[in-house]
């Protein structure tokens, strides 16, 4: 009876596991029925990855509910981001754009503060007016996320290409060293930053109870797998994706948007579902830690596979992106300075994510 009740349970990981396994024996058949065809099978592999990937978040939301915040959100962000670079490192590993990584990276932080934060921001606004956190999580994010991005992506455009590895192993280093320090913070005595004392409500929010049963090792078990099966999509994706888009003149960015895209599918769920319930200390923490994780945690991995094979990848953001992520961190920083999101500060963040998606579309 447990072997069919997990089995039940799990049945879009084992969807996603059949799929991964139909697609990697019927390659060869699927490629050769043309431009078309393949960027179906890649449309139709997206759609799975998001699905085993909200499996992967589900549990990873369990070992959060288990461990409580601020240990939580940190669990979801993290099972987020490992997600995210292993679907970078196969892109990249079949020769992908050059600036994959950087334009990954830019649309993941676009992605969590301006489209995550102000939906919910906005949503929530407009359910509960005025929603109350921590705003030391706010500030210390944002400081973070200005200072990371600055080194990994600003600067860089100024380092003679004949110098980049020493900066590349400078740049590990640097965020290694953030990194570090921000997990003491955030799980030591300064963990009151990333939490906020709601009032007590009423006994229906218990989500402990709803997941009582299932064991913290099967989840972590079942996290592991899920992302070996995320893996083995992404590599398909990748070949799928790169017959179906050749010389159709797509945005260089929809490769890098639809990894962002994939990777924070979960986290939009929870965090809405957070604001929704009054609970902006989640949105935030959610939001904000998944920016900084993702700059934090994937450029280092990412510049240690660039010194390893040799081959360099522009980091440098563009005038365009520079000009947004300024403008992103000075709103998010006013806005998050207070103590409160109202659906007004949520609005600001989702016309900047609109005007991202917009200049993307153009190219830019």
């Amino acid at each position: 009876m447990g072997t069919l009740s997990f089995i039940g349970r799990e049945r879009l990981l084992i969807l996603a596991a059949a799929v991964a396994a139909l697609a990697y024996f019927s390659e060869h058949a699927l490629l050769a029925a043309g431009q078309a065809g393949s960027l179906l099978v890649a449309c139709l592999l997206v759609a799975t990855i998001v699905l085993a990937s909200i499996r992967i978040a589900h549990h990873a939301e369990i070992l959060a509910i288990k461990a409580g915040d601020p240990y939580g959100t940190m669990i979801l962000t993290l099972s987020a981001v490992a997600v995210e670079v292993i679907i970078l490192a196969i892109l990249m590993s079949d020769e992908g754009s050059p600036t994959l990584v950087r334009d990954t990276i830019y649309s993941a932080v676009m992605l969590d503060i301006n489209g995550i934060l102000g939906l919910a921001a906005l949503l929530g606004g407009l359910k509960h007016g005025e929603q109350p956190y921590n705003d030391d999580s706010g500030k210390t994010y944002g400081v973070m996320i200005l200072t990371a991005m600055g080194i990994s992506m600003i600067v860089p455009e100024f380092i003679p290409e004949e110098k980049w590895r020493y900066y590349s192993a400078f740049t590990i280093c640097a965020m290694v060293a953030l990194y570090a320090l921000f997990l003491r913070m955030q799980v030591g005595q300064h963990s009151y930053f990333f939490s906020y004392s709601y009032p007590r409500t009423k006994k229906k929010e218990t989500p402990q109870e709803e997941h009582s049963e299932e064991s913290t090792s099967l989840s972590i078990v079942t996290i592991l797998i899920g992302v070996v099966i995320v893996g083995v999509l992404a590599e398909l994706m990748s070949s799928f994706l790169n017959t179906g888009l050749k010389d159709t003149g797509a945005p260089i960015a929809l490769t890098a948007i639809l990894v962002a895209a994939i990777s924070a599918a979960p986290e939009i769920l929870t965090a809405l579902r957070a604001a929704l319930r009054n609970r902006m200390q989640a949105t935030v923490n959610i939001a904000m830690g998944a920016s900084l994780s993702t700059v934090i945690l994937t450029v280092p991995v990412m510049e240690a596979i660039a010194l390893y094979t040799g081959q360099p990848f522009v980091m440098a953001m563009s005038p365009a992106q520079t000009v947004m992520v300024a403008i992103t961190l000075v709103a998010a920083a006013i806005n998050l300075n207070d103590g409160q999101t109202n659906a007004i500060e949520g609005m600001t963040h989702f016309i900047l994510f609109a005007t991202f998606i917009m200049l993307s579309a153009l190219g830019l």
